[in-house]
């Protein structure tokens, strides 16, 4: 058992076993500082971080349950108490008050590392259970692999082939990049190739880069060490340490600033990262699957992102089609989608008729997967037994071919003037609505600065 990289504060009066145990754990690579009493650990604490902290329940001036009462650990200690015969009611008092687990003495520092390891695992699912993503009926329903993906199905399959040779070895297995227009699926084939793969059974973190504000951005993907910044009351593990033996899901990965591309390139060549204010770095063994639209070269040509980490990621690419060039894979799909509505709802399952599907089949989908889906449900909720999608027909004959978001015939109102302000941020809603909440996608769709769409919304709400 190793602790490389690791803090250990080690808080025992008895000279003999805290030489003994200190000289162990030093062994296993991890720096210990040692205390015999509670004065002792307080400076030390209040010196530094620790990722662990073993401490014996009685001490010359008092009970370590008591610093655990003051709450001078962060949430990122996984803290052990040692207890003597007799001692079980102060462990427990311990763990009450945030001990992760206690060991009788005499204390074997093999069995002590193996429980540190255990409980830190433990805390790290713990935050990666923060950025879990709910699989909604629809999204989930999202990857059918018609004709039209049979490629992409084959690409998938032999990363996995190539992932379980990896893990025979405990190789980090390297990253996936996924390209494709907003609403084509990524997500939900970064989650298919997790579960169908070797570390199904460890966690799978999704995050939108996007949505991470740009000042805190290195703080959740790599951590921070207390006092790093203002606000950095207590150490926190970052998103890939939650991630740990499993998949990190970096979606709209442009959205990163440069300098952050830079140590996220860093991070998975090194497979080690460095904590926001920290001197030390902490092995990861996380799988990164990254996601960014289609137009990923182009970013690469205009300097918004950088070629290294382009080229790092793009080992194993895989391009999702746009639904538009699908063929009759858009019917399977909807009827899939219809299917999993219909069971939320609790209704009947409705079939697609012909022209349904020639409705389907016809309509251009700027969308993608996620605006048939927003469609279907639509459809189901407020038509019969069967989808015939008949609005998507009537939508496209009412618009005008010069400016197909303009309805055909459209005057101004000779009196009362044209409300422009409100037209602007009627169409920022609408983009914003297509690209499911997502700001940044949606400045891409109407071509104007994020930070325009977040006013204009702001503005609404005022």
């Amino acid at each position: 058992m190793r602790l490389d990289n690791s803090t250990l504060l080690l808080v025992e009066d008895e000279a003999l076993l805290r030489r003994r145990l200190a000289a162990k754990f030093e062994a296993a690579g991890a720096e210990v500082a040692v205390a015999s009493d509670l004065a002792e650990a307080r400076r030390l604490v209040a010196e530094m971080s620790f990722d662990f902290a073993l401490m014996d329940v009685n001490l010359p001036d008092g009970r370590s349950p008591e610093l655990l009462e003051e709450k001078i650990f962060g949430s990122s200690t996984v803290v052990l108490i040692m207890t003597s015969e007799g001692g079980v009611e102060g462990a427990v008092e311990a763990m009450r008050l945030g001990a992760a687990d206690y060991l009788p003495k005499p204390v074997d520092a093999d069995d002590a590392m193996l429980r540190m390891a255990a409980a830190r695992r433990r805390r790290r699912h713990t935050r990666g259970d923060r950025f879990k993503q709910e699989k909604e009926t629809a999204r989930s329903a999202s990857l059918v692999f018609g004709k039209s993906l049979q490629p992409v199905r084959r690409q998938l399959d032999q990363t996995l082939v190539a992932d379980r040779r990896l893990a025979e070895s405990g190789t980090v297995p390297p990253p996936v990049l996924i390209l494709g227009e907003t609403g084509t699926g990524k997500t939900s084939l970064a989650r298919w190739l997790h579960h169908h793969g070797s570390r199904a059974t460890a966690p799978l973190i999704e995050v939108n880069c996007s949505a991470l504000p740009e000042a805190l951005a290195e703080s959740e993907l790599f951590g921070h060490e207390r006092g790093a910044f203002t606000d950095a009351e207590e150490a926190k593990i970052g998103l890939f340490e939650a991630a740990e033996g499993g998949t990190l899901f970096l979606d709209e990965l442009p959205s990163l600033s440069l300098p952050l591309q830079a140590k996220l390139l860093k991070v998975i060549e090194d497979h080690e990262v460095r904590r926001v204010g920290g001197h030390k770095t902490i092995s990861v063994n996380v799988r990164v699957v990254a996601a960014a639209q289609d137009i990923l070269a182009e970013q690469v040509q205009s300097g918004a992102f950088r070629e290294d980490l382009r080229q790092r990621l793009d080992l194993f690419r895989v391009n999702i089609q746009a639904l538009r060039e699908r063929g009759n894979d858009v019917v399977d799909l909807a009827q899939n989608f219809a299917d999993s509505i219909a069971q939320k709802y609790g209704m009947t399952p409705a079939t697609i008729p012909a022209e349904g599907g020639v409705r389907l089949r016809q309509y251009d989908w700027p969308g993608n997967v996620r605006e048939l889906a927003h469609e279907v449900e639509r459809s189901l909720v407020f038509a019969d037994d069967q989808l015939a999608f008949a609005n998507l027909e009537a939508g496209a004959s009412l618009s005008s071919p010069d400016h197909p978001w303009l309805a055909a015939g459209f005057r101004f109102p000779e009196e009362g003037g044209f409300d422009l302000e409100n037209a602007i941020t009627t169409m920022v809603k609408l983009a914003v609505d297509q690209a499911d909440g997502n700001a940044s996608a949606a400045a891409r769709l109407l071509g104007v600065p994020r930070d325009f769409v977040r006013y204009r919304l702001k503005q609404s709400k005022d």
